[in-house]
């Protein structure tokens, strides 16, 4: 896989994991919420939960930025092709860690969720998806 390629399938995987953070929830909001006591137990602890889930990129991204260090010192050797392999695994892994506390908003809202909870959680997700973009160096 050359340079240009990887380069495009890095980009490929972003668009993927911005429509996996967005749709689930747009998609969720339309299911009836659940009624009773049950539902409105769980909405802040999911909130607090999907918050939790935010600091479980620390780890990710300093993987991430290695990994991305890394691909800038093998540019143009014969490891070249190793390392963009070993970036897009270290970031897909990252990425689905970034997905997470959308993924937690979006199982909160039919259980009493509010909206402005499930927003903060998609952005907090959108916020850590520019985090893992490909940056001007390698491109």
């Amino acid at each position: 896989m050359n340079r240009a390629a990887a380069r495009r399938q890095l980009s490929l995987d972003g668009w993927f994991y911005l429509l996996l953070i967005v749709v689930p929830v747009l998609v969720v909001r339309h299911f009836p919420q659940m009624s009773g006591r049950f539902g409105e137990h769980l909405a802040l602890p999911l909130f607090i939960g999907g918050l939790v889930l935010l600091f479980l990129n620390l780890p990710r991204f300093s993987a991430y930025k290695h990994a991305l260090i890394a691909t800038e010192k093998d540019l143009g050797t014969d490891a070249e092709v190793s390392a963009w392999s070993r970036l897009r695994s270290v970031r897909l892994r990252a990425l689905r860690t970034a997905a997470l506390p959308a993924w937690l908003g979006a199982i909160g809202a039919p259980l009493g969720l509010e909206p402005v909870a499930q927003l903060l959680l998609v952005c907090g997700s959108l916020a850590l998806l520019m985090l893992y973009r490909l940056p001007r160096q390698l491109q």
